[in-house]
């Protein structure tokens, strides 16, 4: 006699929605409670407008790692003053959104298990922060997905709008008037 289980996928859609229900209120969680515990200050680093000192190790770990290929390398100190005016510049809630994407991947709390980086981002290696981006883009967390988005749209916009960019990308640059 034989007994056979029912086939029922590993995974349904009831369960996959509750699951990214709770990844979502954990991550609002997390960056919540970074903001009120103090891990964030909230002022800016010294010699930027927004940008922080908690948010400068982890802009300088991923600034090689998304612009590879570009000699932004070179310029990580210029980029990051193009992204502080780029910050600068937005609203207040979108300013408030990205600072909490900075927090949840400054907090050690929630950088290890969403990132994969157990250690500060000084110390990351190059494969650890390719595998971090590669894991957010082709997560089916949705936020997850908007925070790797946000991050590259982020460094993009700060390294192409510098005139030192625009050689390595064959753009002659705004026409002469």
């Amino acid at each position: 006699m034989t007994t056979s289980l029912p086939v029922s996928p590993a995974l349904t859609r009831r369960g996959l929605l509750r699951f990214s229900l709770g990844a979502s209120a954990f991550l609002a969680t997390a960056g919540l409670t970074a903001s009120l515990s103090g891990c964030s200050a909230s002022t800016p680093a010294s010699g930027f407008i927004t940008l922080r000192a908690s948010d400068l190790p982890i802009l300088q770990a991923l600034i090689p790692v998304l612009l590879d290929g570009t000699p932004a390398p070179e310029h990580i100190d210029a980029v990051l003053r193009q992204l502080d005016n780029k910050l600068a510049s937005l609203s207040p809630a979108m300013l408030k959104l990205t600072q909490q994407l900075f927090d949840v991947l400054a907090l050690p709390v929630t950088r290890g298990p969403l990132t994969g980086v157990w250690g500060a981002w000084e110390n990351a290696s190059h494969a650890q922060i390719q595998a971090f981006l590669q894991r957010w883009e082709d997560s089916s967390l949705n936020l997850l997905r908007m925070g790797h988005s946000s991050l590259l749209q982020l460094l993009h916009m700060a390294w192409y709008e510098m005139p030192v960019s625009w050689a390595s990308c064959g753009y002659p640059g705004p026409p002469k008037i």
